[in-house]
């Protein structure tokens, strides 16, 4: 993961950030909206990731974004604005059309904010906020967000390994690599399970869970964490009167019903823009910042 300023600030803004745009992308269905987050949500995923996230977004989430948008009308005829019939029969409205891009673009948006959140809300904040108020759980969380990438270095050490010995699951027949593999299968699940006894072992040993433990930490919430809270609750104050006065919610069926663009719905989604790409923003600040700083040098 590339050096992320946003990911520096406090696990609790981290994690305020991030519960905000999951819930908006979740909840508002208005086209204008779904754009907006899908645009910030792939920006920042390459802002994080770089290539590898820019890849992931093209091969893999643009089908699936395109794949749901063309399901969806096929088998959801509601809707009275019919645009052509199928050859059984059913009929292609543009309700269900619209409403179908607007679901893949909110799935696909959630996965990558859910992307972003794993690479920025690593386990040491996740147990620093939620330590003391549910340790055990919180151990366990940790436990399971990084036991995928864990897993997957594992496993490729296990695969060298056994291929040069001619044990690989890519060696041999049919017979020979069903068998190489699940020998592979039965050193990971060996693997992991020690290393879960060991971690709760040392855990235990720390006394971790215990009242009255102190842990150390270089979490603090500093005086542009503030700012950063300030500037947040203003974005969303601002896209919380948009929602009560109906500025960012749209009707699908039985026909499309939208409210007409006025000075009060620009507002609203510059700011849900700003909220989403808020990130990114800082990013392209203290890479300003950096580069004026080694300039003086």
């Amino acid at each position: 993961m590339r050096r992320d300023a946003f990911s520096t600030f406090h696990p609790l803004v981290n994690l305020v950030y991030f519960i905000a745009v999951l819930i908006c992308s979740m909840v508002f269905m208005h086209p204008i909206f779904q754009a907006i987050a899908l645009v910030s949500s792939a920006l920042y995923s390459v802002t994080l990731k770089g290539k590898n996230a820019a890849k992931f977004n093209t091969l893999y989430l643009i089908p699936l974004l395109v794949l749901m948008a063309v399901i969806n009308p096929v088998f959801n005829h509601a809707g009275v604005t019919i645009l052509f019939y199928l050859n059984n029969g059913n009929p292609i409205t543009l309700e269900s059309m619209l409403y179908g891009i607007a679901a893949a673009c909110m799935y696909v948006t959630v996965i990558v904010w859910f992307s972003c959140y794993n690479a920025v809300m690593t386990s040491d904040k996740f147990i620093y906020l939620f330590g003391k108020m549910m340790p055990a759980l919180s151990l366990i969380f940790s436990m399971v967000l990084r036991f995928v990438p864990r897993y997957l270095t594992q496993l490729k050490v296990i695969s060298n390994a056994q291929r040069c010995i001619g044990r690989d699951a890519s060696q041999g027949n049919i017979v020979n690599r069903a068998r190489n593999g699940i020998r592979i299968l039965s050193i990971m699940t060996t693997w992991a399970l020690e290393n879960a006894i060991e971690t709760a072992d040392s855990m235990k040993s720390r006394g971790y869970g215990l009242p009255g433990r102190t842990s150390f930490s270089m979490f603090r919430f500093d005086r542009r964490d503030q700012w950063l809270s300030l500037i947040m609750i203003g974005l969303l104050i601002v896209v919380g009167i948009g929602a009560w006065k109906g500025e960012n919610t749209i009707r699908y069926f039985p026909s499309i019903r939208v409210n007409d663009i006025s000075p009060l719905s620009v507002a609203v989604y510059m700011a849900y823009g700003s909220l989403c790409l808020l990130p990114v923003f800082i990013q392209i600040v203290e890479g300003f910042k950096w580069r004026f700083i080694t300039s003086r040098i």
